[in-house]
Formats: structure tokens, C-alpha cells, sequence
């Protein structure tokens, strides 16, 4: 069976993220999943990966389930790693659990998907005119993923709702402050699980979940 790279920015394995995109391989292809923070503790994520001032901010999932928020600058080496060691077990498809931007990144031979360089463009033509809104886990996230979808045009609504902290109360009130601004929300993070679209979708407007969204494209190319 054809084996597909899973690379979480947090903790392997994912069993939140993995069960969305392995429902639409339907036993095509094996996961197979690394994490950047693996082997990290949680005091040494804090001391090794926190965000300073000007990084690009990043939540993810540790393998207990707990949060931690991480600095781009600070992991892309370990990334980096991981993808080459990956490639090196002779994997050729390695999808990036993350819809953050991570500029650099590089395979000797193996396609490498980035989801931040796919859904935006998929998005834009699925809107046909109407109006996007966003819904992402930190509110510092807020500049970085208006300016990823800056192509929409205008200024892009945005709610902030943790995939691994916020409440069902969380989503509803991201969602009714979106609610009259926005056609079409997107789940910004691969971190997002269908109650929480659903819960997004609370108000009406409906919701698009990032990894499933991946999860369907990566199925036409097994």
C-alpha cells in the first residue's frame, strides 16, 4: 500500500487530525506520522520553541491533547528534519499538517503539500464574489491569516476559536461575530475537527473545515 507523510507541527500521532483525511483515502494509503515536538516535554517546548517578539505565532496539539503555542523561526530546522527523514524511509508524498506559511521548506524528491499554498486559491474560486471569513485559534494570528488570503480583496473578517482549548460557546460567538460580514468561513488550522465546524456553522453561514478540504484533494492523487 502507498504510503503518505503526515508531519504535525506538535506531537505524533494525530488521532484527531489523522481520521479526518484517512476516511476519504478509504484504505488507499497509509498515514504515516511524525511530529516536530515528538520526544519534546511540555517545560521543554515552553523553553525551546516559545514565540518572541516579531515570530510568527503557531498553536498545536501535544500528545496528551494539551495546547502549546510555538514560534515558526523556532521549529522550521526541526521541520525541516523531519521531511528529509521521511524522505530518506523512501516516502515520496509528504502532506504538511499545518495551513501555516513556512517559506523554504524543500524535498530532494518527494512532493511536499503545503496546505497554506492550496486552500486559499481553492477557496477564492469556490467564493465566486461572496465574502470570506476566518476562524483561527489565536487572535495574534489575525494579521498573518488575513494576509494569506489577501487575494479575496477587502478586509477579511476574522474570529479567533482554539481547536485544542476553545469551548462550544467559543465557536457560536466567533461564528455570530462573523454572522452579516461573511458568506463562507473558513476553519483556518488543520487542527479543526467537524464539531467544530458545525459549531461554526451555527450561525448560519456555512463553514469550511481546512483538513477535510485537504483530506478530498490528497484522495484524487492516490
Amino acid at each position: 500500500m502507498k504510503q503518505i507523510g503526515l508531519i504535525t507541527i506538535g506531537q505524533a500521532p494525530r488521532s484527531d487530525v489523522a481520521p479526518i483525511i484517512e476516511q476519504y483515502l478509504k484504505g488507499q494509503a497509509e498515514l504515516v506520522q511524525a511530529g516536530v515536538l515528538d520526544g519534546f516535554s511540555a517545560e521543554q517546548v515552553r523553553e525551546f520553541f516559545s514565540p518572541q517578539p516579531g515570530e510568527y505565532v503557531l498553536t498545536t496539539r501535544m500528545a496528551d491533547g494539551s495546547a502549546a503555542v510555538i514560534s515558526r523561526e523556532r521549529i522550521v530546522s526541526v521541520l525541516q528534519r523531519k521531511m528529509d527523514a521521511m524522505e530518506a524511509a523512501g516516502i515520496t508524498t509528504i502532506l504538511l499538517a499545518c495551513t501555516g506559511v513556512f517559506p523554504g521548506l524543500h524535498t530532494s524528491r518527494a512532493h511536499l503539500i503545503e496546505p497554506d499554498r492550496i486552500i486559499p486559491p481553492v477557496v477564492h474560486a469556490m467564493l465566486g464574489g461572496r465574502r470570506l471569513g476566518l476562524i483561527g485559534p489565536l487572535p495574534e494570528q489575525e494579521e498573518s491569516m488575513r494576509d494569506k488570503f489577501a487575494a479575496s480583496g477587502g478586509s477579511i473578517p476574522f474570529a479567533a476559536a482554539s481547536p485544542y482549548t476553545g469551548t462550544e460557546s467559543d465557536f457560536r460567538a466567533a461564528a455570530e461575530r462573523l454572522r452579516g460580514e461573511a458568506d463562507v468561513i473558513v476553519l483556518d488550522c488543520m487542527g479543526y475537527v467537524e464539531q467544530h465546524r458545525q459549531w461554526a456553522a451555527s450561525a448560519g453561514v456555512p463553514a469550511v473545515l481546512s483538513n477535510a478540504l485537504m483530506g478530498k484533494l490528497i484522495a484524487e492523487m492516490v
